[in-house]
């Protein structure tokens, strides 16, 4: 389940230039580099029904700002509230992606300690320069869980030094969907799967993307195979982010 408290990016990565929000918003008649709050669902973990249950479960896991960056200049003004209703919801579990590592210093709440028991950290790297940008950063930030994405995944992406830490619980690898997207080599996928063995980190592979090679072979996925597709590799790629291999 995702909540979007709001909504557009700049783009600021080799990751963006075929950014699915913006390829969406295009189809809408908007335009994605303007980031506007999303008022009709800014408070959705906090939004109770007719009988005052809240309308999100306890024991989701709420994707946060899936289509925007939680730590994004322009959010400034709205973050604090944010961060109010995920300590208020601390019953529900909020997974938010960054490009922004080097802000998070700024952003969090005064009484973040060593993270909030309740919030995942993931940091987006695409490739190798971006993973020896930010991960650095990733690993001296204090959060209770730390998850890498290698989405959407350009080149093989050597992890073994950031994952011999210890300090990243999961990685979450994806190809690039809808026009022009550029390929996913599964031999990349393996190879950081076989890194994530070495070092006991969890693994999943979320998505072939709409470019997929494997074993040579090209091929174009509608985007609405490209989770299914990615759990028929020969090797087993796919387990929930809640798991962790003993």
């Amino acid at each position: 389940m995702l909540w979007n408290p709001w909504h557009g990016c700049r783009k600021c990565s080799p990751g963006c230039i075929n950014c699915y929000v913006y390829f969406l918003d295009r189809l809408r008649d908007k335009n994605a580099a303007e980031i506007t709050k999303n008022k009709t669902s800014f408070d959705l973990p906090i939004k109770r029904d007719k009988h005052g249950n809240y309308k999100i479960p306890a024991g989701t896991e709420l994707g946060t700002c899936f289509t925007s960056d939680f730590f994004i200049e322009e959010a400034d003004e709205w973050r604090d509230d944010v961060w109010k209703m995920i300590k208020q919801r601390d019953d529900v579990n909020f997974l938010i992606p960054t490009k922004r590592i080097h802000r998070f210093a700024e952003c969090i709440p005064k009484d973040w300690g060593e993270g909030y028991p309740n919030v995942t950290i993931a940091v987006s790297c695409e490739n190798q320069a971006k993973a020896d940008e930010r991960l650095p950063l990733f690993l001296n930030i204090k959060s209770t869980r730390k998850i890498v994405f290698v989405s959407p995944i350009l080149e093989y992406v050597d992890l073994s030094r950031y994952l011999a830490s210890g300090e990243i619980d999961a990685v979450s690898v994806g190809g690039e969907s809808y026009a022009n997207a550029r390929e996913c080599n599964f031999d990349w996928v393996k190879r950081i799967f076989s890194d994530c063995q070495r070092f006991n980190v969890m693994f999943d592979f979320h998505q072939t993307g709409s470019n997929f090679i494997k074993d040579g072979v090209r091929y174009h996925i509608k985007h609405r195979d490209e989770c299914s597709q990615a759990k028929k590799g020969e090797i087993y790629l796919h387990a929930k982010l809640s798991e962790r291999p003993q």
